[in-house]
């Protein structure tokens, strides 16, 4: 059930978000290091890379949010034309990591082979999918009339 967003319930949802981030990044990153299994060489300039990546993946994916909140926010009145600037925001953020993502799949490949950047970038996307699927049992589809 989508509940309308009030100050104080987003400030809730806010500081939410922030702790699972913060929770998430810390069991992904575990995941990437078992995953990744690098070398002495090879482990410092990834992790150097891989937190300049999140960082980045994190304000793109706060767009993600900020339209999940708008989607609560209209959940029970959505028009046609707020379901289609939502949409148009969806494939603005899909098409924004896939861009980030070529970036520094050749930033990768410059400190670890194309192989293991490939193995790295298939660790994102099978995270990624865990998530979506966590979301899309969460958020109800567009209700239309």
């Amino acid at each position: 059930m989508i509940l309308a967003i009030s100050p104080v319930f987003a400030q809730t949802i806010d500081d939410y978000i922030e702790i699972t981030r913060d929770v998430l990044n810390t069991e992904k990153k575990a995941a990437v290091a078992e995953a990744m299994q690098l070398s002495d060489l090879e482990s410092a300039p990834f992790w150097e890379l891989y937190n300049e990546y999140n960082l980045e993946a994190n304000k793109v994916h706060n767009l993600r949010i900020a339209l999940i909140k708008d989607f609560a926010h209209n959940y029970e009145n959505l028009s046609d034309e707020k379901a289609d600037e939502l949409w148009n925001g969806v494939l603005s953020y899909q098409l924004q990591l896939l861009k980030l993502k070529k970036s520094y799949y050749k930033k990768f490949k410059k400190i670890i082979s194309p192989g293991d950047a490939a193995r790295y970038f298939q660790i994102e996307n099978k995270i990624e999918a865990l998530i979506n699927a966590s979301l899309a049992a969460e958020i109800p589809l567009i209700e239309t009339k």
